[in-house]
């Protein structure tokens, strides 16, 4: 198996409420089927899916989806004055901030925010790991 993520699927209560948060944020939709509603990111897609159609497609029941998965996106910046306007972005789209921007320990800018159905995302700013031209990140920077 080749090291990527194709596509990151959020199961979330209503797929156009939770479309419209996502559209707020600037990002636009694809043609997508099946009750997906699909945003193209860089190499990947985010999709959005019902979270009852979700558990369907798993054969589990409805409520075992849901609470804090232990799990976190993340949105790298390429300044460390990007990330207070989006994590307010995200806030006047309907989110939480969870962690308001500030300096981190090992010299990078974060915060924290999570969507309305409870997604978690990270806006960070990481100084040692530089983003490509079309804001790709690598852990170990793009050359």
């Amino acid at each position: 198996i080749r090291d990527r993520v194709s596509l990151i699927t959020l199961a979330v209560a209503d797929p156009e409420r939770a479309a419209t948060f996502y559209e707020a944020l600037g990002w636009r939709r694809v043609p997508a089927s099946d009750g997906v509603i699909a945003f193209d990111l860089i190499a990947q897609t985010l999709g959005l899916y019902s979270r009852a159609g979700l558990a369907a497609e798993l054969g589990i029941v409805e409520s075992a989806i849901g609470g804090f998965s232990g799990v976190t996106l993340a949105y790298n910046v390429r300044e460390k004055d990007e990330v207070a306007p989006l994590l307010l972005a995200a806030e006047a789209a309907g989110g939480t901030v969870l962690k308001p921007a500030q300096d981190v320990l090992w010299g990078g800018h974060h915060g924290y925010f999570a969507d309305p159905d409870g997604h978690v995302w990270e806006v960070a700013h990481n100084p040692f790991s530089r983003l490509g031209p079309n804001g790709e990140f690598q852990w170990s920077g793009i050359d």
